[in-house]
């Protein structure tokens, strides 16, 4: 029979206990390709009914127009372009990290053209109480950017 004392015991449980959160953590992280099925839906905001085709937990805020959205993947928010210098950039992603990460997010695709040439879904984001693109458009943080074709009208956010 083998003797342990009990840092022996306490470093195998230790290492244990992180094998098993870091297993958690690639599941939550890396299967974010899943989608599901039946995920439409309506929201209202500001006396405004909102058709949304996806739902999902954001991950991550890439940068102030892209999030990682458990279940679809990376979005990018489509009519906003957001700026790539500094200070810019850091403002546009704190307010959509502010607005959105580690909370339900509500996607409303683009029919024609759902998604980008990086694999992106192209959508409008909407939380419970807000229209992300809108808002980042309407706080001087994005500048309308229009894409063809799109379901969306220019300037339509």
């Amino acid at each position: 029979m083998i003797k342990m004392n009990k840092k022996t015991i306490s470093i195998i449980l230790l290492i244990l206990f992180l094998i098993t959160t870091m297993l958690t953590l690639v599941n939550v992280f890396l299967d974010d390709s899943n989608t599901q099925e039946n995920q439409t839906g309506t929201l209202t905001l500001d006396n405004k009914t909102i058709r949304y085709e996806k739902v999902g937990k954001c991950l991550e805020v890439i940068d102030g127009n892209t999030i990682q959205v458990y279940g679809v993947g990376r979005v990018q928010l489509i009519q906003v372009d957001t700026p790539d210098t500094e200070p810019e950039f850091s403002q546009a992603k704190n307010f959509v990290s502010d607005r959105c990460l580690g909370k339900t997010v509500y996607l409303d695709i683009d029919d024609k053209n759902p998604t980008d040439k990086y694999g992106r879904t192209l959508a409008i984001i909407y939380t419970k109480d807000s229209d992300i693109n809108k808002e980042l458009i309407d706080n001087n943080l994005a500048k309308i950017s229009y894409f063809t074709p799109s379901e969306f009208k220019k300037g339509e956010i």
